[in-house]
This record gives C-alpha cells, structure tokens and sequence, in this order.
C-alpha cells in the first residue's frame, strides 16, 4: 500500500500561503473542486468516495491515526468504475459525511502541498510526503518538517481529525 508521511493545519490566509510556495518553488498542478462522502469511519480505516469536477470518481481507502503531529497515512485509490468488466464500485447506503472543498494541488520534489478551501471550515494547509524508493519515512519526515519551518509552523498548529471529523463535529 503506498504510504504518506503528512500533517493538516489550520490557515488564515491562503495568499500567505502560496507565496511561501513560490518561494520554494512549488510547482502548481491545478485547482480541483472535490466532494468527498464518507462511507466507513473508524479510529484508524476510512473509506471515502471522492469527486472532482471534470474528472472520474474514485475510491480512497486510507488508514492512519487520528493524533495530532506527523503522522504516517497508508492508502489506496481505486477508480470506481472498470469499464472492462462493467463494475461499478460505489459503496451501497447513504455516506455519513460530505466534504466540499476547492483544493489548489502544488508539488515539491514528492511532498504534495494542498491549499484547501473547505465549506462550512474555512482554509487549511495539507503536506503529503510520497514514500517511494527514493524517499523513506525518516527523509519525508525531515522535508515535512523542513516545509513546516518555511510555513512558520509548530507542532502545537497542527490538526489531528479529518475533514469528515471536523464537518460532524466529531
């Protein structure tokens, strides 16, 4: 399963924000309109069906804790429709949270940086330290705390719950 090294902060200004990304020399992907609709919450296994406008659906199944700090994420991404065989993987019933956000996806060397404007939340910086092989846990942890200080963040800035956690309430 691949793996993240990540963290998710609260933002006051998304402007701030990407132009500590230019500094840096993020390099922009896009802007996404997603909806996320969470189908299977736990402490650590989710389930979320996520749409972005323009594109196909797709099945995020990830597991992490739920702690404050720098956290490791598995994950896996599905799309829901296999037009070979005709399946169509949409989870059955109602979700039990919807997540709407427009989402600005910029990359740095394999750290994935989201500037998140989440309905009913308000903005939020994302880090996601791709693990592969040129990139074990302990150099993503060091680019996310090396990203963390260009932000001018603490670990007392960082959120532990999801956004379908902040949505509920939870």
């Amino acid at each position: 399963m691949p793996r993240n090294i990540e963290i998710k902060v609260r933002l006051a200004d998304l402007d701030q924000a990407r132009a500590v990304c230019a500094r840096l020399g993020a390099h922009p992907l896009g802007a996404e309109v997603q909806t996320d609709r969470y189908y299977a919450v736990d402490e650590t296994h989710r389930l979320k069906l996520r749409t972005i406008s323009g594109r196909s659906a797709e099945l995020i199944e990830y597991r992490r804790p739920e702690t404050a700090g720098v956290r490791a994420s598995e994950y896996s991404i599905t799309p829901v429709r296999d037009a070979a065989v005709g399946v169509c993987l949409v989870p059955s019933g109602p979700p039990l949270v919807v997540v709407r956000k427009r989402r600005e996806v910029l990359l740095w060397d394999n750290v994935r940086i989201h500037l998140d404007a989440v309905d009913g939340l308000g903005s939020f910086l994302e880090l996601e330290a791709v693990v592969d092989e040129r990139h074990d846990d302990a150099a993503c942890r060091a680019q996310v705390a090396e990203l963390m200080d260009a932000f001018s963040l603490c670990e007392s800035d960082l959120i532990a719950a999801s956004y379908a956690d902040l949505v509920s309430g939870s």
